[in-house]
């Protein structure tokens, strides 16, 4: 019966094993049984599962060994809410949208500044007295790279836009709302809004007009015009340049702000108005370069052969001998000399750019005073521009002059906002102090204490330079809030010895209830006698603890406070106390700043509340620490040892002056006794008179001297500290 049912136990132990590997693999989650009383240990399945259902010996699932029983795979089994990267949704408002919301911005600003350089490739080439226009290949590579690599970041913008959450509008009733995470919806509201910009502002047909159609397309008789080339450039920048408004509204609905400090600020704005100033200087030159080809072209109208005269005017056929003959006998190059003052053309705004070679220069020089140019237009209006009658010019220089006024406008109103956020501080204090100024004249207060004021309201500015912490804090959510002050003060509350016998709980509650406390050089915290409304914990800073025991001739007490050391512990002992008056305790010492302090500060009611608190974790120890590191009770430590080395002193001394008058009364008494036997009855009993009255004497002498080293010595007691409230329901430690 005993062996059968030791076979069943096994037999269900077998079984049992069969039936937890597939419930701990069930999606993907361990779950592990474990024996009575060792739940943390090796779990039941490992140690009695069969060979044939070990991890190594698992099979991907769907195919298993001839011969061997149907197992699942380990390798394949993931967690429940694991997910590919493919198929992850992001959050709208997580930190790796915002990051990458800024590098966006920052590649956009990039890509704004690289388009306008496609106005650049056409370029002049002048040679003996002739010129001819040609297409900078070098430039033309170099922008086409930039431009890719800008349309990359576009494109994968686009991609993850496809994979950003949304909040759904009817959720925002309270709070931020839900988020839909659903991919179809997210790519459906994405289609129906902003996907037709986003694709256009990625497409890359500025590299292929300049790659494929326009070299396609060229020939002879064809103009050298590039307005294909500008409206190409000029479709895609306008998407482009309003990409970067909304990308701005969602970093400041995510973090409040474009840039976080006040110059960066300043700096992306002044960017914008260079941008604008780039943008311009580079249209002034692509139109330049168009002007001075139309006027070419009005005169090889005039000549002979007009065909052969336009394709003369393409660099291809720059060394040619039929260009050299032309060149040598034609007046085209000349009638479009703007130095020449004969000619009837007329440059207008874009003389000095014929004029100044300009559009003959190589790219850097030219780059740079397009650039000025634009600047010193938009920065001017247009005010110092003279146009001719060209219907195109004079469109130029409107549009010049609106943009000159907005964006200047945009840009001075936006730096004084930047530049005065970061004087804002600075400027509240001076109105501040020039409010004290006027009230201290008002109510005339002598120079000494305004001294006093100028100095406090000094280091208070230099101190926390206008920022209010306790605001800031009480802002802040409680458990923050409770971090912060944590790590502020916790370390110096640690120094007191009697605070760092308590738990975090407690030093917790204290470093929540300090507050900062500035004093300047020659002010007094507390007098002697004057009720102590708080206790100081000094951070940096030297101060003067003094006492003389309540005005007692002849006693003076002196310590000087340094950083980490604290005063004020009298409002410890009255906290202390079961029951506690309303009165505050009076501060035994005076307490007085050598230098600019500061110190955190704990009021009298919250030190009331810690210690209320404290009371369930009383210990002998305490008690012992707090007397050690008082300076009260230090202070009638000393005079308490005082006292009983003048009393032992005395002992000695009075024991001296007994010693020395007991002598000669018993060599008085011993001669008295000698004469009583050798002299005559009739002299006795004058002789014991005599004695009598030299007795009395000594007698009288001692007393006397005794009462006048008493007098002398009788001095008034420091009165012992009083006790704190050690009292607890549990044993003493």
């Amino acid at each position: 019966m005993g062996s059968r049912r030791r076979r069943l136990v096994s037999g269900f132990k077998g079984h049992s094993s069969s039936f937890l590997i597939p419930m701990e693999l069930k999606k993907g989650k361990l779950v592990r049984f474990y024996s009575d009383g060792k739940k943390h240990k090796k779990p039941v399945w490992g140690a009695t599962e069969p060979p044939a259902l070990k991890p190594s010996n698992l099979l991907p699932l769907g195919k298993n060994r001839i011969g061997e029983p149907f197992r699942i795979s380990g390798s394949k089994v993931f967690p429940e809410d694991h997910e590919p990267w493919r198929k992850r949704i992001l959050d709208p408002g997580s930190e790796i949208v915002l990051k990458w919301n800024r590098v966006f911005i920052v590649s956009c600003l990039v890509a704004l500044f690289v388009d306008p350089l496609y106005f650049y490739l056409p370029s002049v080439i002048e040679n003996t007295g002739s010129s001819c226009v040609r297409t900078d290949l070098t430039l033309r590579i170099v922008v086409t790279f930039l431009r890719t690599i800008a349309d990359l970041f576009y494109l994968l913008h686009l991609i993850i836009k496809f994979r950003t959450a949304y909040v759904a509008p009817s959720s925002r009733v309270f709070g931020r709302g839900e988020l839909v995470m659903d991919p179809k919806k997210i790519a459906r509201r994405y289609i129906r809004s902003d996907f037709f910009i986003d694709f256009i502002a990625t497409l890359p047909l500025p590299q292929m007009v300049i790659w494929f159609i326009i070299p396609a397309t060229r020939s002879p008789q064809t103009d050298h015009k590039n307005n294909a080339l500008a409206l190409i450039v000029l479709l895609q920048y306008v998407p482009r340049l309003y990409l970067i408004f909304p990308l701005s509204s969602q970093i400041i609905k995510a973090t409040g702000v474009v840039t976080k400090t006040a110059w960066a600020g300043a700096a992306y704005n002044l960017l914008l108005y260079m941008l604008a100033s780039h943008v311009l200087g580079a249209s002034w030159y692509l139109l330049s370069v168009d002007r001075y080809t139309t006027c070419l072209k009005s005169f090889c109208k005039k000549e002979q052969n007009p065909e052969n005269c336009f394709g003369y005017l393409d660099c291809s056929s720059l060394n040619t001998e039929l260009r050299k003959i032309w060149a040598n006998s034609t007046n085209v190059f000349s009638s479009c000399d703007p130095s020449n003052k004969d000619i009837n053309f007329k440059f207008g705004i874009f003389e000095n750019a014929v004029k100044k070679h300009v559009v003959s220069s190589v790219f850097i020089p030219k780059y740079l005073y397009c650039l000025w140019w634009g600047l010193q237009q938009l920065s001017s209006y247009g005010q110092n521009l003279e146009t001719s009658m060209f219907i195109g010019e004079t469109s130029f220089a409107i549009v010049i002059a609106i943009l000159g006024l907005v964006l200047f406008s945009h840009l001075i109103g936006n730096m004084q906002t930047y530049l005065q956020s970061i004087t804002i501080r600075l400027e509240e204090w001076r109105l501040k102090r020039r409010d004290t100024e006027e009230w201290m004249r008002h109510r005339q207060l002598p120079e000494d204490l305004r001294s006093r004021v100028r100095r406090f309201v000094q280091y208070k500015w230099l101190a926390t330079r206008g920022v209010d912490e306790e605001t800031i804090l009480r802002a802040l959510p409680a458990d923050l809030s409770r971090d912060i002050q944590r790590h502020l003060c916790l370390d110096l509350v640690r120094r007191v010895p009697f605070f760092s016998q308590m738990d975090d709980q407690l030093l917790d509650a204290i470093c929540e209830r300090l507050v900062s406390s500035l004093s300047t050089q020659g002010t007094y915290i507390v007098r002697e006698g004057d009720p102590v409304t708080e206790m100081l914990f000094i951070i940096r800073g030297r101060l003067d603890s003094c006492t003389t025991n309540g005005g007692r001739t002849g006693f003076f007490n002196s310590i000087i406070l340094r950083p980490g050391d604290f005063c004020g512990e009298e409002l410890l002992s009255w906290a202390l106390l079961p029951k506690s008056t309303i009165n505050l305790p009076s501060s035994t010492r005076t307490v007085k700043a050598l230098s600019e302090v500061e110190a955190f500060a704990l009021r009298a009611e919250d030190l009331k509340f810690v210690a209320n608190q404290f009371r369930r974790l009383h210990s002998k120890k305490l008690q012992h620490t707090f007397r050690f590191y008082s300076h009260h009770w230090r202070t009638w430590a000393a005079c308490f040892i005082q006292a009983a080395w003048r009393r032992y002193k005395k002992r000695i001394s009075m024991k001296d002056i007994g010693l020395r008058e007991s002598i000669p009364l018993d060599e008085t008494v011993a001669s008295e006794r000698e004469h009583e036997d050798y002299s005559a009855s009739s002299k006795t009993a004058q002789a014991k008179l005599n004695l009598g009255a030299t007795i009395l004497a000594s007698r009288f002498a001692a007393n006397t001297r005794r009462g006048a080293l008493k007098i002398k010595d009788d001095m008034p007691k420091l009165p012992k500290p009083e006790e704190p409230d050690f009292s607890t329901e549990a044993d003493d430690d």
